[in-house]
């Protein structure tokens, strides 16, 4: 089953897919474009790994580290479906991820491989922006990089884990302004998903809501003001995303 939250009529709502649009939880059917898309979950603790696809790593010449690399967000950074994202213009480079999101169900701590699936909830789409000007270093993705307002896109969509399964193969591709530019498939994830929640689980407790963001395979490009970026994933959804100037995003 899919799921959406959304501000409509200044309430926030649940919502489900509707061939007219969407339809609320008290079953008006309104516009996908009348409301404005939240992310699709009470957030938790944001959780994001780097370069865990092996060829994502090779396009920017880095070797495999020896183990996860993770860092945290906070709950500013993330916005919706259909949000906008600031380009500062002092940089050159600034880049898209597309990224499977693991949201978490059930709470847990040193949690085994085999029992990884259990605590899982469902999925969603992230569309992780870094900007490569302000890196400092691989192991230290520092804060201008990783935790900027409006750099985290989730959405629009919660899906159901039982409606995936696990064996978490899915398909997953970018489009800038209409040209695709990345695609890849989570079966080529350096570190799977129960490998992620065992290796997390090791030293922190993972609760309902927090979200593992896993990672991006090869093909990030430049994207620049008035490109419309589209990140989506086979069975989950497909999530827009504009970009936008420093003074449109007015803050």
């Amino acid at each position: 089953m899919k799921r959406a939250r959304v501000a409509y009529a200044g309430a926030i709502h649940d919502a489900t897919p509707h061939a007219q649009g969407l339809r609320l939880a008290d079953g008006r059917v309104v516009a996908e474009d009348a409301v404005v898309w939240l992310p699709p979950f009470e957030l938790g603790t944001i959780i994001a790994l780097g370069l865990n696809y092996a060829d994502h790593a090779k396009e920017l010449s880095f070797g495999q580290q020896q183990e996860p690399l993770v860092f945290l967000k906070g709950p500013g950074a993330v916005i919706g479906h259909r949000g906008q994202t600031r380009r500062p213009r002092d940089v050159s480079f600034m880049h898209y991820e597309c990224e499977l999101a693991v949201v978490i169900g059930a709470p847990g701590r040193h949690i085994r491989k085999a029992d990884a699936f259990a605590h899982v909830a469902g999925y969603t789409v992230a569309n992780d922006y870094a900007i490569r000007d302000y890196l400092e270093n691989w192991y230290r993705p520092n804060a201008r990089v990783k935790n900027r307002d409006g750099g985290t896109v989730l959405g629009p969509w919660f899906v159901d884990a039982a409606d995936i399964g696990e064996r978490v193969e899915l398909d997953l591709r970018t489009f800038v302004s209409g040209r695709q530019t990345q695609s890849g498939n989570t079966r080529d994830l350096i570190n799977d998903i129960p490998s992620l929640i065992e290796y997390l689980s090791a030293f922190m407790t993972l609760n309902p809501g927090d979200v593992i963001l896993t990672g991006t395979p090869e093909g990030v490009v430049n994207v620049d003001v008035g490109d419309e970026v589209v990140t989506e994933i086979d069975g989950i959804g497909r999530l827009v995303n504009f970009i936008v100037d420093d003074a449109t995003y007015g803050r």
